[in-house]
């Protein structure tokens, strides 16, 4: 019967000392998105600016002309359409443009 020289793990994987890991030191970053004039260009904000801009022209016309129900009548619209497609533009530029 032969007999066996048996290993353990120190013999085998004798422990040196490990240089110490060096970390990097954390630092704080902050990110800055500037603010281009030039995304206004946009087709869908010109579309819908030219709109706007179409129907108060319209309705300029109209009031030179003298029909004055249909003048009231474009500006209870107006009243409406104005501020929800400002703030509807205003939203559709941030959510395309900023994030």
């Amino acid at each position: 019967m032969r007999k066996t020289k048996g290993f353990t793990f120190r013999t085998i994987f004798p422990s040196s000392p490990k240089p110490s890991l060096t970390r990097p030191r954390s630092f704080k970053a902050y990110s800055f998105v500037p603010f281009s004039p030039l995304a206004m260009l946009d087709p869908t904000i010109l579309t819908i600016g030219g709109i706007v801009l179409g129907i108060a022209i319209i309705e300029r016309i109209l009031e030179r002309w003298g029909v004055i129900d249909l003048v009231d009548q474009f500006a209870k619209v107006m009243r409406f359409i104005l501020p929800v497609t400002f703030y509807g533009a205003l939203f559709y530029f941030f959510a395309t443009f900023m994030f």
